[in-house]
Order: structure tokens, then C-alpha cells, then sequence
């Protein structure tokens, strides 16, 4: 019989790296490839190569530049500019590592593509539909940026690291002696690596933003900001507001340029609209369920009932309010460890 052949997203990183080999340890006809996102410093696909090479791997180097500017970085501004505080590792994951990549893997016959991500997939036969679980390491689980992977795209996927601890993934790769065993996880965004949005925004659309006034929950006037794209909702640092006590940003107009700020107690509201939806258990929410949420990726889950609406829009009612739930982002909905699926947040209600 012959063997599956699967291309291997390697970024350099040591999750990437042990998947490589527990999927050539599976029995998997392995290709080793790393995208070429954003300019950056050549460690990272000198690592990649570097272990392609330890496990006798061909190895690709994918220019994807121009669809990661188009896809990720250019929406990133738009929504910024909208006033929405976009996610741009789900664009990346949706349209950059498993479309972009699926055809490159298709262009040289391989059947199927694996990435280092914590989570898992399962084949449920009764329904036909595949799942997606969160990963046995809760501390290091991603499933929440991947919760817009497809049908399709799940059939041609493997997560090799979905059963193990970070801990156990870095003793694999010390076990086969791989160059990045100790090398740190990147925390930041790519193409914002010290964490500076607004810098990289001027810097990007080569604009300079209008000041603005920063108003209080009454309306009042009580200050003046750099420019209503340079803050998100439940910000408090970088005001410059001398307030006698805490600020923070409670919400913002685009239209008018002003931006809001209130108290921490303004922050919280129970209920949230969304589009954009993407369910694995079944195609479409067509009655009331209940679910655990989470607003944002460092949000523990929350209990919630979800309801559908018109349009395929859905209704998050969260049972307790939730703090600084922001538009833009995505909220992701869990039956215990599986994920039933997300959405765009595009209204706080």
C-alpha cells in the first residue's frame, strides 16, 4: 500500500518541528515547507531547514507575502480603522497555513497537511462531519483561532500535538536533538512585534491619524486623544488622562473621532451579536443551545445560551455579564472540551 504523502508546516519553532517527526513516525511520506509571511529575521527557516534536514525531508520555502499583506495585514488595518479590534492569527490560520498552504500541498501531491497547533480532530461517522476538540494541554490549547477551519479543510488536516504536553513536546525534541528544543514561543503578532498597533498602523498607511476628544459617559469633553484608531475597548493604559482614578476606554465613534472612557464597572455587558459563523457539529444553529463562550482568547469560558437570528446572525447571552467584550474579535462556543463553532462579534448588546 502506498504511503500518504503530507506537507509539513515548519515555521522553526519546536511545536512545528515535532510534528514533522510524529508524522514521519506515523508512517507518513513527509515534506517539510515554511511560509514566507512577513520580513524577519532568517533564524526561523534556517531552524526549519535545519530539522527538515535531521529527518531527511525535501524541503520547501513558500513565498506567501503578498496573500498574507492582502488577507491578514490589510484587514488589520480596515478593521482598525473601522473602529473594530481585529484577530489577525485567526485570518492567518483561515486564509494563510490552511488554504494558501492546502493548495500548495495539492500542487505537489501530498494528500494531506500537519501543523504544530494544540487541538485536535475527530471523524464523528454518524454524522459525516468532522470535530474539533481542544488539546490535552489547556495551558497551551489553540482551538480557539482555528474555529474557522472548514469542512474541507479539516478532512486534510492533522494536529500530531493535540495528545501531548508542551513539556513532553520539548523532551521529543531534545530525545531527537533538534537545533530549537529550548527555543521560545513566540508570543507576539508577526508584523507587530513590540506590540505597538498604532505605531504600525502609521507606519503601514503612511497616515497620521486625527486627534480627537476623549469624552466621559455623560458626553462631556475631557481631553484630547492621538486618534480614535489607536485604542481598543477595556484599555487603560496610555490615556494620558488625569482622571483622580481609573479610566478606561468604553467605546469609540469613527464617524465623529471621539473616544469614550468610563469607569471599570461601564465595561461589562451579558450580551453580544456575531456573523460570520462557522459550526462543526452541524452546518447551521437553528434553536436556542447552551454553551460555554469565550469573548476573547485569554477569556476563560463562560456559561451562555446562544440564539439564532436573521441572516445567520447569532445572539450570545452570557449568564453572568462579561468584561470589555469588543467587536472585532471572535467568540468561539464549547460543548466541554469540543468546539461547536464561532463568529465575528460584530454588536454589544
Amino acid at each position: 500500500m502506498e504511503k500518504k504523502k503530507a506537507l509539513i508546516a515548519m515555521s522553526g519553532g519546536v511545536d512545528s518541528s515535532v510534528a514533522a517527526h510524529l508524522m514521519c513516525r506515523t508512517g507518513f511520506d513527509c515534506v517539510g515547507a515554511t511560509m514566507r509571511l512577513f520580513k524577519k529575521s532568517p533564524e526561523d527557516a534556517n531552524d526549519a531547514q535545519a530539522v527538515a534536514t535531521k529527518l531527511g525531508l525535501p524541503f520547501y520555502v513558500f513565498d506567501m507575502q503578498a496573500a498574507f499583506r492582502e488577507k491578514v495585514m490589510d484587514k488589520f488595518v480596515r478593521c482598525y480603522e473601522c473602529g473594530l479590534t481585529p484577530n489577525p492569527c485567526i485570518d492567518c490560520n483561515r486564509y494563510l497555513k490552511f488554504q494558501e498552504l492546502l493548495d500548495q500541498a495539492k500542487l505537489i501531491e501530498c494528500d494531506c497537511i500537519a501543523t504544530g497547533h494544540y487541538a485536535s480532530i475527530r471523524y464523528d461517522s454518524d454524522t459525516g462531519r468532522y470535530l474539533l476538540y481542544k488539546a490535552a494541554d489547556k495551558s497551551k490549547d489553540q482551538s480557539y483561532f482555528l474555529y474557522a477551519l472548514t469542512q474541507e479543510q479539516l478532512a486534510h488536516i492533522h494536529f500530531p500535538l493535540g495528545d501531548l504536553t508542551k513539556e513532553q513536546v520539548r523532551r521529543i525534541a531534545e530525545e531527537q536533538g533538534f537545533v530549537n528544543a529550548r527555543k521560545r514561543d513566540s508570543q507576539d503578532i508577526c508584523f507587530v512585534p513590540n506590540g505597538d498597533y498604532f505605531s504600525f498602523l502609521k507606519a503601514y498607511t503612511g497616515k497620521e491619524y486625527a486627534a480627537g476628544d476623549f469624552l466621559d459617559l455623560k458626553g462631556n469633553v475631557i481631553g484630547r486623544h492621538n486618534g480614535a484608531a489607536a485604542y481598543t475597548r477595556g484599555q487603560r493604559k496610555g490615556l494620558g488622562l488625569a482622571m483622580g482614578e481609573p479610566v478606561y476606554v468604553c467605546g469609540k465613534d469613527m464617524e465623529k473621532n471621539t473616544v469614550t472612557v468610563g469607569s471599570n464597572d461601564a465595561l461589562f455587558s451579558s450580551k453580544l451579536r456575531a456573523n460570520d459563523w462557522n459550526f462543526f457539529p452541524f452546518q447551521t444553529l437553528t434553536e436556542p443551545m447552551r454553551v460555554l463562550a469565550k469573548a476573547r482568547s485569554r477569556m476563560a469560558e463562560q456559561p451562555a445560551t446562544v440564539y439564532p437570528e436573521e441572516n445567520r446572525f447569532v445572539r450570545v447571552e452570557f449568564d453572568e455579564p462579561q468584561r470589555a467584550i469588543t467587536t472585532g474579535q471572535a467568540v468561539v462556543l464549547y460543548d466541554g472540551d469540543q468546539v461547536i463553532g464561532g463568529g465575528t462579534i460584530t454588536e454589544v448588546l
